[in-house]
């Protein structure tokens, strides 16, 4: 049988056509099938006391038998596979425990149990791991958020959390997913990216680096924007590298994402309402709650709502040099998004107190974008030099102007400095930090 003669087209609810390798699909089937035999198998009150390396050996040992009696057929390499993973189906991630095991692999997209997406090297695509149906699908869906201590089923049919690895998962059942059950899992490297790793990467240049660094030092709170997938988090944490070692920081996250190389940090993360509807902790109520546990800098992972207030009151009051992120499409929405978020404290605030109120507790705004191809870089650096009648006043340090794409498609452009001399670099000095006067010159810094 040929590849081609060996796939069959399928034709999703949306109407939308799914080529899914007959082989394959037959494959996890039959591996779905000896799993429930396996189950069935088990007595799990004896294996209640087994050690972990027992109890794998055990449930290998019966597997084999299970197979030899009901899929005598399969021998060989396709045996080891089938093994391997029935095994992953009992303690692993089932299907895409080899997606989880792949450190190329940032993210994984599974919009049906024939179409799981991978992201690598910003690069999406295909891939060839399928689950045998929807019953297969969700159950390996359940089995993820139980880990994590949250339920979902047709009561609860969405759930945001985070593996203990790090990774941010989202998923959403029928009726709310319309045609399958839906997973994302968003990874993190086992090192976090470091700002050298930025720089060679050509996501900013050096000159960039060391005023970013020189700012984080001389405790400039900073706000990071861009849309979803630019690098937001991964750049907040590469920033935190450089916070002196004797701060105390508190990081305040939805998620619990960052992973700061810094010997005294305070990690946060908000609690969603039981099924009762009782018990939800905010990060508005973890925000109120930090300034009570003596901070040098309060880090909000991504500020979504009404805790921008408390921040922005945290950042006005012995807090300098706080770090967030917003989603944004460029900084003057992002300042327009943060002016619109302390509206939503409740508090009947004039504009200008509230415009005010942002220019004095922010000082630098980087935003991010994830361009073409997959490439993602620091497009701007700006500084909030005041208000004015039209708003906040804000004036670009350092660019990126994309001038077109190459021949894979990938974005093309140049990092520049436009020549405005930041007003903060009074601060820098007063902490005793000073950089060259040619970092901010007009000039071309970096074409890629």
């Amino acid at each position: 049988m040929t590849p081609i003669q060996s796939r069959a087209v399928l034709v999703s609810p949306a109407g939308a056509c799914d080529e899914v390798d007959q082989q394959e699909l037959s494959f996890q089937k039959l591996k779905v099938g000896i799993h429930e035999k396996l189950v069935d198998a088990l007595d799990l009150s004896m294996l209640a006391d087994i050690r972990q390396e027992e109890l794998e050996a055990e449930v290998r040992e019966i597997a084999d038998e299970i197979c030899k009696i009901h899929a005598p057929e399969v021998t060989g390499q396709a045996r080891e596979r089938l093994l391997r993973e029935i095994h992953s189906e009992m303690f692993g991630l089932g299907p895409l425990e080899v997606l989880m095991d792949d450190p190329l692999v940032s993210d994984i997209l599974v919009n049906g149990p024939h179409q799981v997406y991978v992201e690598r090297s910003g690069q999406l695509d295909l891939s060839d791991v399928i689950f045998a149906d929807e019953a297969h699908l969700v159950r390996i869906i359940q089995r993820i958020v139980s880990r994590v201590g949250r339920r979902i089923d047709e009561v609860s049919p969405m759930v945001d959390a985070r593996l203990a690895d790090g990774s941010r998962i989202n998923a959403v059942l029928p009726p709310l997913a319309v045609d399958h059950a839906t997973l994302s899992i968003r990874r993190f490297g086992k090192q976090p990216i470091r700002l050298p790793d930025l720089v060679e990467s050509g996501s900013i240049t050096q000159d960039m680096v060391e005023f970013l660094v020189a700012a984080v030092d001389a405790r400039i709170s900073i706000l990071i924007s861009g849309g979803t997938g630019a690098g937001k988090t991964t750049f907040l944490n590469a920033l935190t590298e450089f916070i002196p070692s004797d701060e105390r920081l508190i990081t305040i996250e939805d998620s619990a994402e960052l992973r700061l190389a810094h010997k005294h940090v305070i990690r946060m993360e908000t609690r969603p309402e039981n099924t009762e509807g009782t018990g939800e902790v905010s990060q508005r109520d973890l925000v109120r709650n930090s300034l009570r546990m003596r901070p040098d800098r309060i880090i909000v992972g991504e500020v979504r709502g009404a805790e921008a207030l408390d921040m922005l009151q945290a950042m006005n009051t012995g807090h300098e040099g706080s770090l967030t992120t917003i989603h944004a499409n460029d900084t003057l929405d992002a300042l327009s998004r943060l002016e619109l978020m302390v509206a939503m404290a409740g508090f009947d605030l004039p504009i200008p107190v509230v415009r005010e109120y942002m220019a004095s507790g922010l000082t630098l705004v980087v935003h991010l974008a994830r361009l073409k191809g997959g490439v993602r870089r620091v497009m701007k650096i700006s500084e909030i030099i005041g208000v004015n009648d039209h708003g906040i006043r804000l004036e670009d340090v350092f660019g990126f102007e994309q001038t077109g794409v190459d021949e894979t498609s990938t974005a093309r452009g140049q990092f520049y400095a436009t020549g405005h001399r930041p007003v903060c670099l009074s601060k820098l000095r007063a902490a005793g930090i000073r950089l060259a006067d040619e970092i901010f010159d007009h000039r071309r810094l970096a074409s890629l």
